[in-house]
């Protein structure tokens, strides 16, 4: 990225204007890739967390309701 920043402030000083506006809408790709990855990550991140809370609320009063650990059906 920091080559990129290079290059653009090149394009301005040279007056490049293409090329500047190139580099400009390559920069703007990558972000677009960092922020839909970070929203990948935390959307993996809250599933995992509603699993385990959809776990825990099912099956831990069974286990902690019952004798010896195991809920049993007799």
């Amino acid at each position: 990225m920091t080559q990129e920043l290079i290059d653009l402030k090149n394009s301005i000083l040279e007056k490049r204007c293409a090329d500047a506006l190139a580099i400009v809408d390559e920069l703007e790709g990558i972000s677009e890739k960092a922020i839909l990855q970070q929203v990948k990550s935390f959307l993996k991140v809250l599933l995992v967390h509603l699993i385990k809370n959809q776990v825990e609320k099912d099956y831990l009063p069974r286990l902690v309701g019952s004798k010896d650990g195991i809920n049993r059906k007799d």
